[in-house]
């Protein structure tokens, strides 16, 4: 069975990298353009594992994770972080909100796509 990947990210051209590293993998590939909208999206969508950046408009990452995090549906689906931030205070506070891992880009699509394997399994 496919899986399904969410990748939320405000930058359109890592959105377009994402969808070809993942769907190049077999991956089924869903996208969003900020928290808010990728809240959004998780009402009609499950996906295995969630891949979102921090730094973004309207809701950043932190606000998104904590989100997913406080719906009983998708409490256990696992959250990558994939941002260019690498400030241990900012992966600490991801971890707390809930998220599964940390990726800093730029990202190597083979490395994302062994994590999301990992996480998925």
């Amino acid at each position: 069975m496919t899986k399904k990947i969410l990748t939320v990210d405000d930058s359109k051209t890592m959105r377009q990298m994402l969808e070809v590293a993942l769907t190049s993998a077999g991956f089924e590939v869903v996208q969003a353009g900020d928290g808010v909208e990728g809240l959004e999206t998780l009402e009609s969508t499950t996906p295995d594992v969630i891949v979102t950046d921090i730094n973004m408009p309207r809701m950043d990452g932190f606000g998104f994770i904590e989100g997913v995090r406080t719906n009983e549906r998708h409490r256990a689906i696992p959250i990558l972080v994939l941002t260019t931030e690498s400030d241990a205070e900012k992966k600490e506070r991801a971890r707390r909100a809930g998220a599964t891992g940390w990726i800093v880009k730029p990202f190597d699509p083979a490395k994302l796509v062994s994590a999301i394997k990992r996480v998925s399994a």
